[in-house]
């Protein structure tokens, strides 16, 4: 199924999602990868006010290249969202609502999802070029210093995204191979 989903987005936005179903994702979307997800951990433990307001947010784990002339960003592939695990639960506990990235999530991020009523939805790896025609325009809204990891505000238009893992913990990393080995019993 496919659905259309505009940021600052609720939980009540994200229940009707399944593990499979695909997203035409609309509005403001954050980039934040490895350090920059540190950046805003210690950013909280300390305090200090965060360089976006979480709730109901959307983070896409990716550190875009730089664009080209004519471009408004250049390619801009996810990145692992694994490496991102140890900041997620907290993220998530305070509004984040969407994750976005490639890869599995540990059981403490699947927790936190399920917990606070959130998605991780999965981008197209390896099609940056893809993904990046679907950013309208992209704006540095904190630590320029980490260069292509620099927290970015980009606005989206309906960027293609699959649900991975939906408001009750079904993850499709886990079902897709299910439902193919019991089609496909021969394989097992």
């Amino acid at each position: 199924m496919e659905h259309r989903i505009t940021t600052p987005v609720s939980s009540e936005d994200l229940e009707k999602l399944n593990a499979g179903d695909t997203v035409l994702l609309s509005g403001i979307v954050y980039t934040a990868r490895d350090q920059a997800h540190k950046r805003l951990f210690e950013a909280y433990e300390k305090g200090e006010p965060l360089p976006f307001e979480l709730e109901g947010s959307a983070i896409y784990y990716v550190g875009p290249t730089p664009e080209k002339e004519g471009e408004v960003i250049g390619s801009a592939g996810p990145t692992t969202s694994g490496r991102m695990d140890a900041y997620s639960p907290l993220l998530l506990d305070l509004g984040n609502k969407i994750m976005i990235g490639k890869g599995a999530r540990n059981q403490a991020v699947k927790d936190a999802i399920v917990r606070n009523k959130a998605v991780y939805l999965g981008a197209i790896g390896g099609a940056g070029a893809l993904m990046a025609e679907s950013i309208k325009s992209v704006e540095i809204i904190a630590w320029p210093d980490l260069g292509c990891e620099a927290v970015r505000k980009l606005e989206v238009k309906d960027m293609p995204l699959t649900v991975v893992i939906d408001t009750k913990g079904k993850d499709l990393y886990v079902r897709g191979p299910e439902e193919y080995l019991a089609h496909f019993p021969c394989c097992n």
